[in-house]
């Protein structure tokens, strides 16, 4: 299937899921404000009042919102509550950038196929938290950053592109997250971009790129 309708001359509509700093919030904006990504970002959800990335949306002047995870019932209230916000936004994608909650499966089939995620590892390598400090630990030689689509798993859904880094022999979790950060920061407006234009297509579990 075709993952988007729009046409190419349609600006996608963004909303972006964070839990802290929202760097790649940031580099999504300035892909838009260069104009190299055609879309727009309708809305910043954060699960943290203090994320970084809510102070980041109010200066782009984007709709931002703290939904308050203590003020639910439980989990599946949660996911509830954020289906209904994302509903009301329309967007197109939704664009995970440093969330720290699992979404459920209600809010996952709700937006099916259209959940974007990106992790600092190439996966399936190295799923879950502190993916950098895992790469260390294991001793590769080469890591790096995924795009996917997410599914009910931990990280396990369809990859949609990949960017690969080398592991110094000198690199802390530190230094070796930063670089994968500097690789993350162009690898998902240029997938984003891709979606825009319609070119790419997912057949079960392969995302085929135009």
């Amino acid at each position: 299937m075709t993952m988007t309708e729009h046409g190419a001359e349609g600006k996608l509509r963004l909303v972006v899921l964070a839990s802290g700093r929202g760097s790649n919030l940031q580099a999504i904006l300035e892909s838009i404000a260069q104009g190299t990504l055609q879309a727009e970002v309708v809305g910043v959800i954060s699960d943290k009042r203090d994320a970084f990335a809510l102070k980041r949306a109010e200066e782009a002047g984007v709709t931002e919102l703290f939904v308050n995870p203590m003020e639910m019932e439980d989990k599946s209230r949660y996911d509830k509550k954020l289906l209904e916000i994302c509903g009301e936004l329309a967007p197109h994608y939704i664009c995970l950038a440093g969330y720290m909650r699992l979404l459920g499966q209600e809010f996952i089939t709700g937006f099916k196929n259209r959940i974007i995620n990106i992790h600092p590892s190439l996966l399936p390598a190295f799923p879950g938290l502190k993916a950098q400090e895992q790469a260390l630990a294991y001793g590769v030689k080469v890591t790096g950053c995924t795009v996917h689509f997410v599914d009910e798993g931990m990280d396990t859904g369809p990859i949609i592109a990949q960017r690969a880094v080398p592991v110094l022999p000198q690199d802390d979790a530190a230094s070796l997250s930063q670089r994968i950060l500097e690789q993350e920061h162009q690898l998902y407006p240029q997938v984003l971009q891709l979606l825009q234009q319609g070119k790419i297509n997912i057949k079960g579990r392969k995302v085929i790129s135009k």
